[in-house]
């Protein structure tokens, strides 16, 4: 932290650099044929600003900018202008030569820019890898990076890597996931707890714990290959505290600095709904949004167009080399909304199809439905995010309560049904997140108490409702967790099977305890179900008011008709079927995909206490 104090204070002399002339250059390399031809390129070295940048092949450079470090130099080039694979960024000083670096411009694969992404015809699979599945144990510590692994330790590196998830891509296929979430897994070389990912300190490239940037590019082209997708965990509002920027930082305002504040950190008050408060007050404001989300986490500037143009060309970048099918952005209310809806824009102008889902943490389906691209309420207040998803932390709050209540005028099922009721909101209501946890919330299982009863409501409720269920690596096997007793560590516990070490393989079916086959299996045909079914894709909805505690709604288009029935009260429960007429038209009988059973729909439909069922109608 007193580095950093000194870095603002200016004494940017004081930080030791190697003798070359030229240490980084971000990024590396681009591609030709891209909609946006404009690529600022970072070049950085010891006082690199005090000589001269020449570019070989007659390169026109378009613009040159320095900033209050001479270590830094941007230039802008127009890559449509430029007529060779390859040039030289060449340092000179007194006219000689005292460095260079030979820049490539790629070939797009084909049809690069109209990428498939994923959307609601997807089932996403959230892993943090570390805790997944070892396949290279070679690479468990490294001697470039700080925290060494030692399984042991709760809040340690495990060992999990890039290679244990390719090794087990036939696990989450056969599951029925069709795209994979992957929690960060850039450079985070922090001291401690470094294995989350979230306090990245290289953006350009995979932590060597996890592996290398061309194995990132391998798992991700396999998941295309099997027409899965590879999403990425992209971090905009803050970085490590090691990250070589922060540690010589190209101007002062780079990141936020609180100068009351201890070595200029203040920590966020976490109120992003001041994003749209037109009454908020401004130093409430300011600390949601500037303040840092820890002391190894310095909130990045995204007002700052350097800054911006940095976080938009690295996020393109890693679209293009790793054939990407799609972001979750962190925290993203704690951002610079303007220009994080300049970020968003630009990344869907260069690629129109790709998905982009935002992590809006809020809990009323009007705070999180504003930072939907087009929304109604977001226009309100003067704003389009251009961002294409949001995930439905209204849904993923009210689930767990209304199965643990007893049915009332505003809980139990109806608390559920209510959140539907808000959808008119959202402007593509297909194109929201649904899901009961993620790797910062209390296990579902743990919630339940391991319940598969509970487990399968609100799985057959995620998987059939609108929008882009996901999923958490484990809950399919009946995985637990106590957040409020052993903190995130035991809530990202490890993968039964993943490291060699382990007593029992829960990736191989056959080797699961019975207790953890009936998550599976429920899992998996469930989802695979989900595959081939454009009404749950995209279908419109029916909901019929809760009544005893069940739910009942269908998804319905010109062809197909489903009806989805959850039942979550004790007891068995029979419904009369001349309720759902309107929706039952021309359908005599049907059968329900989880038990394979088929029914009469003619008077009633019998029901079991703690039961789901999801009926093709024919």
């Amino acid at each position: 932290m007193k580095k950093i104090y000194a870095i603002i204070a200016l004494s940017i002399a004081a930080v030791a650099f190697s003798q070359k002339a030229l240490d980084k250059v971000e990024p590396a390399f681009w591609w030709k044929g891209m909609k946006n031809p404009e690529l600022q390129i970072l070049v950085y070295g010891k006082d690199i600003a005090k000589n001269e940048i020449e570019l070989s092949d007659g390169v026109k450079i378009k613009d040159i900018q320095k900033v209050e470090n001479p270590n830094y130099v941007f230039v802008t080039v127009n890559t449509n202008e430029i007529n060779v694979p390859k040039f030289k960024i060449n340092i000179k000083k007194d006219k000689k030569n005292i460095g260079s670096y030979t820049y490539e411009l790629k070939q797009r694969n084909p049809n690069s820019a109209n990428r498939e992404s994923f959307t609601s015809k997807d089932v996403m699979y959230l892993i943090m890898p570390d805790r997944f599945a070892n396949g290279d144990e070679k690479n468990d510590s490294n001697p470039n990076l700080t925290e060494k692994a030692n399984r042991n330790l709760p809040n340690g590196r495990h060992g999990g890597d890039l290679r244990g998830i390719i090794n087990n891509l036939d696990y989450i296929q056969n599951l029925g996931a069709t795209s994979v979430w992957l929690t960060p897994v850039n450079e985070d070389n922090e001291k401690v707890y470094s294995y989350h990912g979230y306090a990245q300190t290289d953006l350009y490239k995979i932590d060597e714990r996890y592996g290398t940037n061309e194995e990132y590019k391998e798992l991700s082209q396999k998941l295309n290959r099997r027409n899965m997708k590879l999403v990425m965990d992209y971090v905009t509002n803050h970085w490590g505290i090691s990250h070589w920027m922060i540690k010589d930082l190209p101007t002062k305002d780079w990141i936020h600095w609180f100068n009351d504040g201890e070595n200029g950190f203040k920590r966020s008050n976490y109120k992003t709904t001041t994003q749209f408060d037109t009454n908020a007050a401004e130093i409430d404001k300011k600390l949601a949004l500037d303040g840092w989300f820890d002391t190894t986490m310095p909130d990045i500037n995204q007002k700052n167009p350097l800054v911006l143009k940095y976080l938009t060309q690295n996020a393109i970048w890693w679209i293009e080399y790793a054939e990407l099918g799609g972001f979750r952005v962190d925290t993203y209310p704690y951002n610079d909304k303007e220009a994080m809806a300049k970020w968003a824009k630009a990344i869907t102008d260069e690629y129109p199809n790709f998905n982009i889902v935002g992590e809006t943490w809020l809990y009323t389906a009007g705070q999180i439905s504003a930072w939907q691209k087009g929304s109604k309420t977001g226009e309100a207040a003067n704003y389009n995010s251009y961002l294409p998803s949001v995930m439905d932390f209204m849904l993923y709050g009210d689930l767990p309560k209304a199965l643990k209540e007893k049915e009332g005028w505003d809980s139990g099922m109806v608390k559920i049904y209510n959140v539907f009721t808000s959808d008119f909101l959202y402007p593509d209501i297909n194109n929201v997140m649904v899901f009961f946890e993620n790797h910062d919330t209390e296990r579902w299982n743990e919630i339940f108490n391991a319940d598969p009863k509970a487990y399968k409501l609100g799985l057959t409720l995620i998987a059939t409702v609108r929008g882009i269920p996901q999923i958490y690596y484990g809950s399919e096997i009946g995985m637990r967790g106590d957040k409020n007793k052993g903190g995130d560590a035991d809530i990202r516990r490890d993968f039964p099977g993943g490291w060699k070490s382990d007593q029992q393989n829960a990736f191989n079916p056959a080797a699961q305890t019975p207790e953890q086959k009936e998550f599976y299996q429920f899992t998996q045909k469930l989802l695979n179900w989900r595959k081939g079914n454009e009404v749950i894709h995209s279908g419109k909805t029916k909901n019929f008011v809760p009544q005893n505690n069940v739910f009942v709604y269908f998804r319905y288009n010109e062809k197909e008709s489903v009806m989805v029935v959850l039942n979550n009260d004790e007891k068995e429960q029979k419904l009369d079927v001349a309720r759902f007429a309107e929706s039952l038209k021309g359908f005599s009988k049907g059968k329900d995909i989880i038990s394979d059973k088929e029914f009469s729909l003619q008077n009633t439909l019998t029901i079991p206490a703690k039961t789901s069922m999801v009926i093709e109608l024919k």
